[in-house]
């Protein structure tokens, strides 16, 4: 898997740039504020059709533009690959690959399989559980495409049945047949959800706890609990239970919707007993395990994107960072750093090819 060129009109602040990638590293250096991570989103956006840093389509516009066009022309197993995102205000957002257009977003995922390791990933286990579902949804779903369109459809059926429970309380009212319509909907979706997950962490975990072993060389042990309603109960003893309840507060309080993943060290939550030192290796592990699994999955390695993950890092592991990541196995790699120098040393050390494009220089 590589990315050969990429294109970008008017996105985020960048108005007009064309760049061509060859070698295995691909680096972009420059002042904070010009532009870096807006790359590398745009090559987030054209493997997966949207925005890793801001999901608001409209936010991902140049200010005083009314469009964005994104174009990437990859090469996947010796075929290339034109990937164009395009969309102007008020209009749908249209995505192609090689002139057609996509009638689901949905179909494109998993074509270009990819892998971001981001300062933001601290979200993963400061944040709330939907944080931590999108993560473990954005895996399965880069391999899985029923899985995918389950997901899509059970939040949509979720959202219809939090609409009618709306409904119900300002009309005082009730109808036990309607909400039983949707309430089948959601066991038929969600059953299968909670299985591939069950069955994706069971993969998964042993590929987390090897990464972690090599990173903090075997000082701690690493798990992860998936934390599911479903462990216990039947979706439908959960609904009927939740029902009283669902009514008072509109919405629906039970069901895959609440998974959530807590991370451990040593069997001790990661949140409120790990290090920022341990939190950072458990990031890194998580995300080269996600690598390894979708390497596994599609049988050629993702792109792999580094933002800004240098920063609170010594040269010695940012310089072991960048050599992991340039052996064999590993694919195309895009990194993005303020500091040329530190950066340089880092790829000097690994030995292997690299572009820079500064930023702070007209390129």
């Amino acid at each position: 898997m590589q990315l050969k060129k990429i294109s970008l009109t008017h996105y985020k602040n960048q108005t007009a740039l064309q760049l061509d990638f060859n070698a295995k590293i691909n680096c972009f250096i420059g002042q904070n504020g010009k532009g870096k991570t807006n790359i590398l989103d745009a090559i987030y956006h054209l493997s997966l059709g949207k925005s890793y840093f801001n999901p608001i389509t409209t936010q991902n516009i140049a200010f005083g533009q009314d469009f964005f066009i994104l174009e990437g022309l990859f090469e996947k197993n010796s075929r290339e690959e034109k990937i164009n995102c395009s969309f102007k205000k008020g209009q749908k957002k249209v995505l192609k690959r090689n002139g057609k257009v996509y009638e689901k977003i949905a179909d494109h995922i998993g074509l270009i399989p990819l892998v971001i390791i981001s300062p933001s990933d601290r979200d993963l286990i400061v944040e709330g559980s939907s944080t931590r579902r999108k993560f473990i949804d954005g895996v399965i779903g880069q391999t899985d495409a029923q899985y995918l369109t389950h997901l899509l459809e059970y939040i949509n059926v979720v959202s219809q049945r939090n609409a009618l429970l709306k409904y119900f309380a300002i009309n005082r009212t009730f109808d036990a047949t309607a909400l039983e319509v949707y309430d089948a909907q959601m066991i038929r979706l969600g059953n299968p959800i909670f299985e591939k997950r069950k069955a994706f962490l069971t993969q998964f975990l042993p590929i987390v706890q090897e990464r972690y072993r090599q990173i903090s060389q075997d000082q701690e042990a690493a798990a992860i609990d998936y934390d599911s309603q479903l462990h216990t109960n039947t979706f439908e003893q959960l609904l009927a239970e939740a029902l009283k309840k669902d009514r008072s507060v509109q919405h629906a309080t039970v069901g895959v919707h609440k998974d959530d993943l807590t991370f451990k060290l040593n069997d001790k939550p990661l949140k409120l007993y790990g290090s920022q030192g341990q939190q950072k290796s458990f990031l890194i592990a998580l995300k080269l395990a996600q690598f390894d699994y979708l390497r596994a999955q599609h049988g050629l390695p993702p792109l792999v994107l580094l933002d800004d993950i240098f920063d609170k890092l010594d040269q010695s592991r940012v310089t072991e960072i960048v050599k992991l990541l340039s052996q064999e196995d590993f694919g195309q790699l895009f990194i993005s750093d303020t500091h040329e120098d530190r950066t340089l040393e880092a790829l000097n050390a690994a030995g292997t090819s690299y572009q820079i494009f500064n930023l702070n220089a007209p390129l």
